[in-house]
């Protein structure tokens, strides 16, 4: 379907009308008309069809579940016991899980603020007339399997919210026997796409085992893989498939044209672009696009994406010691779910609070669903491994009709990328490398010499250290994992010029670097014997650990010497009887030898008699043949009558007396 307005309609426009609490609801998000993915997945999905909903991001797609969730459960015939469910909704992410079930919260806390109390119950066993608040499967430090299953049945909750693997467990290990999945109305998998690259399938397959076929089921992403067509075959009856496109504009001469409408992975309202610059200047560039976006707001919120966990956390330990005016917080898979949830809220929250600049260093775990409001620009330093991540990323801000930019810092061999992405319908736009304004201008490249302050930085204390060595690796290693390997290269990567953008004080011993040129590098002066944790106690548990290395090798040195002065000693204290057994030992091995040598003079002498006599013999027969020879070669003379028989007789007379 398509849509040539940023609105569909008015929610009163629906075929089949809302519920006044829940348009109520709506109208309080100040969402008074409904976008194109809203318009055409809800009247589907209240009615009997399953839906595949491709749009792209901060299109609206989460309302387009939630209020037919709600509808089709507020108006059932019949109350759901508190052992049953009415809904489920799967999301590959925790943030994404507790984003949509706040989304449910706004409007069942309304609803049960608006509702009357049931004073005529018909059973024990039934709910209530309010609905009870959705169950969340995602923080396992808030709460484990087991209190999951007691949670839902001292709520009696209609809805459950979370990720897979906890759903799996509560739905066939816990709760296996205490949960009763036969009155499921509607399962959602929200970034559909994205839970089967996360290798979910299996725990997909073993949950819509226990689902009833008679039921809804949607699946909505901004993008959708061939892989889909598996979980489209087990889990949907005859699906319709909503596409939203977008439509180009341009203004010319005061009048806006429409061009034809065609298929995008970007909302409309976003400028992407990208500049050119090599790994060694990808952090100047970095503060430069923070400055330059700054200037319009000075509390501007921003998103800077990382290919790694391990980058996100080196980068959030240096660059606020580089800007200090601007406010960092991370987020990454490795941090604890509280953790995450903290940075989260601390960034959503920093426009109220502060009026610097609000960066988010993260990796891809917050590319997908997570609705950060007012995002004013989203920077990709690393583009993403997974090229589908990229829209994602991208999608992180110009959301719900708002205007946004996005960046990505591609090196010079790299920019087969832009060719690559427009094909995807993801058009990039070059932008010029920004001036460097905000330091001072000289013969030093301002490359260099933040490289410089970062190695500085870096310097302060050997745990930085650490972790910078530990990202670098990281980032080589999934460069050598891209998707697109043709355009992302290991071999044209400059490996020198990421060491200097990550501050290293020296390369580590790892076999791409084996056959590399190291020129332009050079190590730090650094005395690493005492290069010192600024943390104290990471810093005593290293001279303890360094001071029991220290005397392991004295002990082992030590023990070495005293084996071999052990050995000289046993030779010089030997017995005298061990000394005479040995001299007589060596006697008898000397008269061996000499018996031996004497025996090999005796057979060599016998050989060259034998020798003599051989050749002598064979020297006489020679003599004989020759005479022989010479005496049939003059009897033909004679029966030829070349020589008479008296000169035979003269010349052989003593012959037969030989």
């Amino acid at each position: 379907m398509s849509s040539t307005n940023a609105f569909a309609g008015t929610w009163a426009s629906l075929p089949t009308p809302l519920s006044p609490w829940i348009l109520d609801v709506v109208n309080s998000f100040g969402f008074t008309q409904m976008t194109p993915v809203q318009a055409s997945t809800i009247p589907l999905f209240m009615g009997y069809k399953d839906v595949v909903v491709e749009a792209v991001t901060g299109s609206g797609k989460t309302l387009s579940f939630v209020i037919p969730i709600l509808e089709k459960l507020h108006r059932r015939e019949k109350r759901l016991k508190n052992t049953e469910i009415g809904a489920l909704v799967i999301s590959p992410t925790r943030e994404l899980a507790t984003q949509i079930h706040s989304v449910f919260e706004q409007f069942l806390s309304a609803q049960s603020q608006n509702s009357e109390p049931d004073n005529n119950p018909t059973s024990s066993s039934s709910k209530s007339n309010a609905f009870p608040p959705p169950l969340l499967l995602v923080s396992s430090p808030n709460s484990s399997p087991a209190q999951d299953v007691e949670r839902f049945l001292d709520t009696g909750a209609d809805i459950i919210v979370g990720t897979p693997g906890r759903i799996e467990e509560f739905l066939l290990g816990r709760g296996s026997d205490r949960v009763n999945t036969k009155e499921l109305e509607v399962l959602v998998l929200d970034e559909a796409d994205r839970l089967l690259d996360l290798g979910f399938t299996q725990s997909i397959t073993r949950i819509l085992s226990v689902l009833p076929k008679q039921r809804r089921t949607g699946l909505f992403s901004a993008t959708m893989t061939d892989a889909l067509s598996e979980i489209i075959r087990v889990g949907l009856r005859n699906p319709v498939r909503v596409v939203v496109k977008v439509e180009a504009k341009r203004l010319v001469d005061g009048k806006v044209l429409h061009e034809n409408v065609e298929e995008r992975r970007m909302p409309a309202n976003l400028q992407s672009l990208y500049v050119e610059c090599e790994p060694a200047d990808k952090l100047v560039q970095l503060f430069r696009i923070l400055e330059h976006e700054s200037r319009n707001c000075e509390a501007a919120r921003f998103i800077v994406y990382f290919a790694t966990c391990a980058c996100v956390d080196y980068f959030f330990r240096i660059l606020p010691s580089l800007r200090p005016q601007i406010t960092f917080h991370s987020l990454h898979g490795h941090i604890p779910p509280n953790k995450r949830t903290k940075s989260l809220q601390a960034f959503t929250s920093h426009a109220s609070t502060s009026t610097s600049p609000a960066v988010l260093l993260c990796t891809d775990v917050a590319a997908r669903g997570l609705d950060l409001p007012d995002v004013d620009c989203v920077i990709q330093f690393d583009p993403p491994v997974d090229p589908k991540q990229f829209s994602h990323r991208c999608g992180r801000t110009a959301r719900a009709g708002k205007s946004g930019r996005a960046w990505v810092l591609l090196g010079e061999k790299e920019l087969g990328y832009v060719d690559f992405l427009s094909v995807r319908k993801i058009p990039l736009k070059v932008h010029d490398r920004l001036p460097d304004t905000s330091e001072t201008a000289g013969d030093v490249p301002a490359s260099h010499r933040l490289c410089d302050s970062v190695r500085e930085v870096v310097r302060k204390d050997r745990d930085l250290h650490e972790k910078a060595m530990k990202a670098y690796v990281a980032f080589v290693q999934a460069y050598s994992k891209h998707e697109a390997s043709y355009i992302f290269r290991l071999q044209d990567l400059d490996l020198i010029g990421v060491a200097r953008s990550f501050g290293l004080l020296r390369l580590p011993a790892m076999p791409e670097l084996k056959k590399r040129s190291r020129d332009g590098w050079e190590d730090a002066d650094v005395d690493w014997n005492t290069y010192a944790f600024a943390d104290k106690t990471r810093e005593a548990q290293r001279l303890a650990a360094a001071q029991d290395t220290a005397k392991l090798e004295a002990q082992r040195k030590a023990k070495e010497k005293e084996t071999h002065n052990r050995k000289d000693k046993k030779v010089k204290n030997a017995a005298w009887s061990d000394k005479v057994e040995r001299k007589e030992e060596r006697e008898k091995r000397r008269e061996k030898r000499a018996r031996k040598k004497q025996w090999k003079a005796a057979n060599e002498a016998v050989a060259q008699q034998d020798a003599s006599k051989k050749r002598k013999e064979a020297e006489e027969d020679a003599d004989d043949w020759d005479e022989l020879a010479r005496e049939e070669r003059m009897a033909k003379k004679v029966k030829k009558g070349k020589a008479s028989k008296e000169e035979f007789d003269e010349e052989f007379a003593g012959f037969d007396s030989e």
